[in-house]
């Protein structure tokens, strides 16, 4: 008899390829498609769970790497688990540390047991391998594991992802076999391959002979410096040969225009850090595209950040207040910032379930695209001053 797996996915609708599903873990039901704020260090930058929740949030992503380094997940297993750790109660993702790992550069090296490394924070010597990172994240007791892979550069060479796949396929093997708690954590396999379809299928055909392992399969090594015509014609390619029954993840997409193409394409699940870097550094995003709010022409602006918008911020705040809190250095600015660039990203994929719910999802695609690109010909993103 075949194990129950942890993780499952229902299929509810389909729009052409984008889909509307649920998917159900150990803390809970997530509705797809949808995005998943990033909580590096368990927190999501400047919010507490509490703000998550009310905006929507349905699942946030934990960072092997980093809570590895600080504060340990011996530690983190000691109170708990990261759920108990900070008081989130829904669905966590944990990444296996493999992206960051390799985006250290000169500071790693690359081995078949795994991966060399030095910490970011105080130079000691580390070894990350898919065994360690099972097990971290086993301690962690996130719901979906991801497993250890290496996520090569974005226009790397054919002669350089065909034997790292094959190392990624080994280290597969090894992640499914140091699995210790199977029935409690979704296991998620990582399609890799860069922008080669035959690649692509190269991964994926060996990662599904492990297939009754796997609660889900993501798609790696998008998003990390390739052209974007080259991602979106690998998603369009890749992502409908994933099993229609487990869910699928695009790693480290959180552009607006990108997250429709991925929706388009069969993608359930995305993750990144964008919305809360760039509005900590006073940028948000709008109906009408991106918005600066750290720019002198917004300093006599009473509109809010969006007119469409009914986040808290949004309903509360005006744009000359906004900036003048990121020109004081007052933490709120970026506060206030980040609230509403999350809420932008999570409405999106609730509106994007809703069109393909309708199948009216290339509709609304195309509307939400065309109002986007209008960026600075847009009477909203030009600012004005009190009175005009």
């Amino acid at each position: 008899m075949e194990r129950k797996l942890p993780v499952t996915y229902e299929l509810q609708k389909k729009s052409g390829k984008a889909r509307a599903g649920k998917i159900t873990a150990p803390h809970g039901e997530i509705e797809t498609p949808v995005f998943m704020p990033v909580g590096t260090q368990a927190t999501v930058k400047t919010m507490t769970p509490e703000e998550l929740e009310s905006i929507g949030s349905q699942i946030i992503l934990g960072n092997t790497y980093h809570l590895y380094l600080r504060p340990g997940d011996d530690l983190v297993a000691k109170f708990g688990g990261l759920h108990k750790f900070m008081n989130w109660n829904k669905p966590i993702l944990t990444d296996s540390g493999g992206f960051q790992v390799f985006s250290l550069g000169s500071l790693r090296k690359i081995t078949e047991k795994g991966v060399e490394f030095r910490s970011h924070i105080d130079g000691s010597k580390h070894t990350l391998t898919p065994e360690k990172s099972i097990h971290i994240q086993n301690n962690l007791g996130s719901d979906i594991v991801m497993l250890f892979d290496e996520c090569p550069p974005g226009l790397s060479s054919r002669e350089y992802i065909i034997p790292s796949i094959e190392r990624t396929t080994r280290w597969a093997r090894r992640c499914v076999e140091a699995h210790q708690r199977p029935d409690e954590q979704g296991l998620f396999a990582i399609v890799q391959g860069g922008i080669y379809e035959d690649l692509r299928d190269k991964s994926l055909n060996e990662l599904s002979e492990m297939d009754s392992a796997f609660s889900g399969y993501a798609i790696g090594g998008l998003a990390v410096g390739e052209p974007r015509e080259d991602m979106y014609r690998i998603l369009d390619y890749i992502v409908e040969k994933c099993p229609e029954n487990k869910p699928r993840y695009l790693m480290g997409v959180g552009e607006p225009l990108d997250m429709l193409e991925a929706v388009e394409s069969g993608i359930d699940m995305m993750d990144c850090v964008q919305p809360t870097r760039i509005g900590r550094h006073g940028t948000v995003f709008t109906k009408y595209g991106r918005l600066v709010i750290k720019n002198a022409s917004y300093a006599e602006d009473d509109r809010p950040l969006d007119e469409d918008c009914d986040c808290y911020v949004c309903r509360n705040f005006k744009r000359g207040y906004i900036r003048h809190l990121f020109k004081a250095e007052e933490v709120l600015g970026q506060r206030l910032a980040t609230y509403h660039n999350l809420y932008f990203l999570l409405k999106l994929m609730k509106d994007a379930r809703k069109a393909i719910l309708e199948d009216r999802f290339k509709e609304f695609k195309d509307e939400f695209i065309k109002n986007y690109n209008m960026g600075k010909n847009s009477s909203w993103i030009k600012p004005k001053k009190i009175g005009e």
